[in-house]
């Protein structure tokens, strides 16, 4: 059964966009009508896109709307500041203007190519809209741009949407790429757990849980990652220790699909349960 808890996290465009500004200088703006915007639009644009990410870590985001507003008349092909009106219009998440935020990241694109951030901010946008390949495209070159310390965030996505398209094989490469740029990724290893455990590697599967369990501590995992634990105690003749899981998926999550499942198949002679 693969119904992941742990889905994308979409506030992490938000995250990854607002450490960029987290470093500019914010000493020398003036209101719109002078100073810096007269005399230099492009640092105009860039501290009001600064001054516009506190105002949506706050959730003031009408205020962020009016600093972008003001960094984009100064600067209408600035990358960072498009980038974060697209942030910022997905965040406020009304249909209109999520789909108003396409353009902006086409602007944010179109401005630095190379960008990383802006690729990999895209990409999860896109994911939420289900338009799975064009998200591909744009988190698969974020995941490849050595040196962008996200790296291993575009891998993690990317290689849920290859699962959710039935490409599993691509999804194991994409997690190990993941886990090569951030050996700590939790989710590609409770991921390649449960791919390696479907395909009765027994072995692969109970290293990569405990791996898992090692990062996250054995209190603190999901019901999906109980369940994923279960089966691979299961798989290896491990009484003692699946029943200690399935006592703490009931004790946590007596409601959960996975403690319903495990109700299902506990009496199942299946090799696999799915």
């Amino acid at each position: 059964m693969r119904k992941s808890t742990y889905k994308i996290a979409l506030i992490s465009s938000l995250c990854i966009a607002l450490s960029a500004m987290v470093g500019c200088q914010t000493t020398g703006i003036h209101s719109a009508s002078g100073g810096v915007v007269k005399k230099d639009p492009e640092k105009a644009a860039k501290v009001r896109t600064q001054m516009a990410a506190e105002y949506i870590k706050n959730g003031d985001l009408d205020s962020a709307k009016r600093e972008l507003d003001q960094a984009l008349e100064a600067n209408s092909r600035d990358a960072q500041a498009n980038m974060m009106m697209g942030v910022l219009l997905q965040q406020e998440g009304s249909k209109a203007n999520i789909q108003k935020a396409d353009g902006y990241f086409k602007r944010a694109i179109s401005s630095e190519p190379k960008n990383a951030q802006v690729r990999n901010n895209y990409g999860t946008y896109l994911y939420q809209l289900e338009r799975y390949n064009d998200a591909l495209e744009q988190l698969n070159i974020a995941g490849s741009t050595l040196g962008y310390d996200q790296r291993a965030r575009a891998l993690e996505n990317a290689g849920r949407i290859y699962l959710k398209l039935g490409n599993v094989a691509s999804a194991e490469k994409t997690f190990k790429q993941a886990l090569q740029a951030n050996r700590d990724s939790y989710v590609s290893m409770l991921e390649l757990a449960e791919i390696f455990y479907l395909n009765q590697q027994t072995a692969d599967a109970t290293q990569m849980y405990e791996q898992f369990v090692r990062t996250v501590g054995q209190n603190n995992q999901s019901a999906r990652a109980l369940w994923i634990g279960i089966r691979t105690a299961r798989a290896n003749k491990d009484n003692i220790g699946q029943q200690v899981l399935v006592n703490q998926l009931r004790a946590l999550f007596p409601e959960s699909p996975e403690y319903q499942r495990y109700l299902q198949l506990q009496y199942s002679t299946e090799a696999v349960w799915k």
